[in-house]
């Protein structure tokens, strides 16, 4: 891990990473669509071990965040909470722009372990079908702004915030209403990223989209499926998730 330049682009990736990469992004475009959150949580972990720079993945993460967002949202934006999304937005976008300066200036390891920590947490949780609680009044607050400032450092914050909208927002209206969320909080990021000169890897994004695309149709195909054995398949991923941070810790020791 990490025997590349900052400034590598997807092509100068041998042909084993290029497999392992293309198999990663149908997994994320998979989740993120299949549960509508995730797909960073739960492929971020497993690009590092491709490439050990998240200053390389995030942006690709988010350009395809906002192509297949916008791509779904197209013409669902009636199903979206718009009121619930702007009472939240005063405690979560203050602390995303706080965990996108802590991201910009923070070392790259301690940034993987921060990932790796976050993950691990998640995968314990479902392993052991455990479920973030959220409560009216100030457990709700708390929960969005330590969900916004981990998606600024890291974009696996999904659980936290949604562990609060799950319980204020109607199921039929939950996933568009995240989906806008993700929309929103992602471009923050993105332009943050322009503003600082941190190269978005744009061309490295695009190539991979027929790749991401793949995993996004099956994940919508799959959504209801999905939902009904929400249990099953978290406790299957905590498994594997937890062996990857172990993994992944083990490199860093080395």
């Amino acid at each position: 891990m990490g025997s590349f330049l900052n400034n590598i682009q997807l092509l100068e990736f041998t042909s084993s990473q290029l497999l392992l990469t293309c198999l990663v992004f149908i997994w994320s475009g998979f989740v993120r669509s299949g549960l509508g959150f995730g797909g960073a949580a739960l492929g971020l972990p497993l690009m590092l071990f491709i490439y050990d720079q998240p200053l390389f993945w995030l942006p690709v993460i988010g350009t395809h965040l906002l192509i297949f967002t916008g791509w779904t949202l197209r013409k669902r934006l009636k199903n979206v909470d718009w009121g619930y999304l702007k009472k939240t937005s005063v405690y979560i976008l203050p602390a995303k722009l706080a965990g996108v300066f802590g991201l910009l200036n923070l070392p790259n390891n301690w940034l993987i372990i921060i990932i790796y920590s976050i993950t691990l947490i998640y995968a314990f949780l479902w392993l052991l079908n455990l479920r973030i609680q959220s409560e009216k009044g100030w457990t709700d607050k708390l929960l969005l702004v330590i969900g916004g400032y981990v998606s600024g450092t890291s974009l696996t914050g999904a659980p936290l915030m949604v562990a609060v909208f799950m319980h204020q927002v109607r199921k039929n209206m939950l996933r568009d209403t995240l989906f806008v969320l993700w929309f929103i909080l992602v471009s923050v990021k993105m332009s943050t990223f322009v503003a600082f000169s941190i190269d978005l890897h744009t061309t490295s994004a695009l190539m991979l989209v027929p790749v991401a695309l793949i995993g996004h149709i099956i994940g919508l195909k799959a959504h209801d499926f999905m939902l009904q054995n929400d249990e099953l398949f978290k406790r299957i991923i905590g498994a594997v998730l937890i062996a990857i941070c172990v993994l992944g810790f083990s490199s860093l020791l080395k």
